[in-house]
């Protein structure tokens, strides 16, 4: 289900309406069932998919509980993140690392081997998609139709939970229930935020008594995040499907303002779907964690990292980075947990060289940064920290350097070739043209207006006063119904559902 949908808003109002209105102890059942009902409206057979992995991880995480150190227990933990790994890898990758397989193979003089790879994981592939009432098909392709929705996020909140369990960190939930909403609770299910289970899972335990406050400011936080989708974001979208659809043909200029716009498109879709998720726990009286802090204005890679897709980046960091050792390694050894980090998290973005060579450039910048201060350390220089300009400079230093890698992200579904064409325009030939937009003057202008706003809002670190009631029952209509002017209404898919 989507939440810029008519169909959303009819079933948030029934479910806010009716959580307040049964018993605590009956809550937890109508949150799991509208869960499965917001989930299934996707498809009704993912619905399968996300269960049998609840209950491999439910039992898991029983079982590290009651067994003692030394008898099993990482085995059990084996299995469950074998489990739930191998469920994601199949559905995200298999297509893509197959393909690459069989290229190498191809590339090797390997035709024989080649063919009977490809032969025997189609083979594989057409005994899945009768499951799914697909018809049999000869391309890898036809594996993006059947992904589950949202996968990757509910996986690894998933798996979240069983290395907790087994670090000692968090007792196992034995409600099968409770543990069963702590992985499909509706608001976050299918793009995170990715939880731990220390922050959710005792909240579905507490007793939410009805708070205004919390229904003001829950409501507000999801009118500016449908705001920052349908107003802006959709409207950077048609800038950047012009300059994208078919980058052969347009100028530097052009594909320069389209990288651009797809830089805010990107930010605002997926923190507008955060504000929504967090809002709508928020009515309910429960807290998500932040998942976008102003990453824009970052100074560097990685305070941007520490800013953007927060629950990913510090799952990485606490699930990936530290066991790979972290930073109680050798400069050499940490500089290759990073670079291994970010290739992991591109390819989690999805099943592209595309994703990889983004997340590997994120890397790269961060691996540049320390080189950079290792020797200003051993030469004995220090940069002006503290000067405003300098601290400019960084800030659209580091804005740059990742509007840049958004090429490749933007450019997922086509060769790499296209994606280095299109630098290759923005960098060397950035105006040898008009600029060409599906907007005129006036509209264009009001686009640059609505980034000022944003930017501004996010610079101060603005929030909407939501204490003022009076403020409140006049912004809360103002941003609602801007939202539906603009099309809140629609059916424009977020980015990261895809993820």
């Amino acid at each position: 289900m989507l939440f810029n949908s008519l169909q959303f808003l009819l079933f948030f109002i029934v479910v806010t309406l009716a959580y307040y209105s049964l018993p605590w102890r009956g809550r937890w059942v109508l949150l799991l069932l509208a869960s499965c009902y917001f989930y299934m409206v996707f498809k009704p057979a993912y619905i399968l998919i996300l269960f049998l992995t609840i209950v491999i991880d439910y039992y898991a995480g029983i079982w590290l509980e009651r067994t003692k150190p030394g008898s099993g227990r990482k085995w059990l933990l084996i299995v469950s993140l074998i489990s739930n790994i191998g469920i994601l890898a199949f559905f995200k990758y298999f297509g893509f690392f197959t393909d690459s397989l069989v290229w190498l193979l191809d590339q090797a003089s390997l035709d024989g081997p080649a063919q009977l790879v490809n032969q025997k994981a189609i083979g594989l592939l057409n005994k899945v998609l009768t499951l799914f009432g697909q018809p049999n098909t000869t391309s890898f392709s036809i594996v993006d139709s059947i992904l589950p929705i949202g996968l990757s996020f509910h996986t690894f909140q998933a798996m979240s939970y069983t290395i907790e369990v087994y670090r000692g960190n968090q007792k196992a939930e034995h409600h099968f229930g409770i543990y069963a909403l702590y992985v499909m609770f509706y608001p976050q299910l299918v793009a995170g935020p990715i939880e731990r289970p220390q922050n959710v899972l005792h909240q579905f335990h507490t007793h939410f008594h009805f708070s205004f406050e919390n229904l003001k400011a829950g409501l507000m936080q999801m009118a500016f995040g449908f705001f920052k989708k349908v107003v802006i974001a959709d409207r950077m979208a048609e800038i950047v499907s012009h300059a994208y659809n078919n980058p052969a043909e347009q100028n530097g200029l052009t594909l320069l303002v389209g990288t651009l716009a797809f830089t805010i498109q990107i930010y605002c879709d997926f923190s507008g779907y955060s504000d929504i998720a967090i809002g709508a726990a928020r009515t309910m009286g429960f807290t998500l964690m932040d998942n976008f802090r102003a990453p824009y204005f970052s100074r560097s890679i990685t305070e941007f990292w520490r800013r953007w897709h927060i629950s990913l980046s510090t799952w990485f960091r606490d699930y990936l980075y530290i066991p790979l050792g972290g930073n109680r390694v050798s400069p050499s050894r940490r500089y290759l947990n990073v670079f291994i980090v970010f290739l992991v998290s591109g390819l989690w973005h999805g099943a592209s060289w595309n994703y990889v060579i983004w997340g590997g450039l994120h890397g790269a910048y961060q691996l540049m940064a320390g080189w950079r201060d290792k020797a200003f350390n051993q030469f004995g220089i220090k940069l002006p920290e503290e000067n405003k300009a300098y601290q400019l400079l960084q800030t659209v230093l580091t804005f740059v350097l990742v509007m840049l890698t958004w090429v490749f992200f933007r450019n997922h579904k086509a060769p790499v070739g296209n994606a280095f064409h299109i630098l290759s325009k923005i960098v060397f030939s950035p105006f040898d043209g008009p600029l060409s937009t599906p907007f005129n003057s006036t509209e264009l202008w009001f686009c640059v207006l609505l980034v000022a706003v944003l930017f501004v809002k996010e610079k101060l670190y603005l929030t909407i006063p939501t204490r003022n009631t009076v403020l409140f029952f006049v912004l809360f209509p103002l941003i609602c119904f801007l939202s539906y002017l603009f099309g809140v209404f629609t059916s424009n898919q977020f980015i990261y559902f895809q993820f």
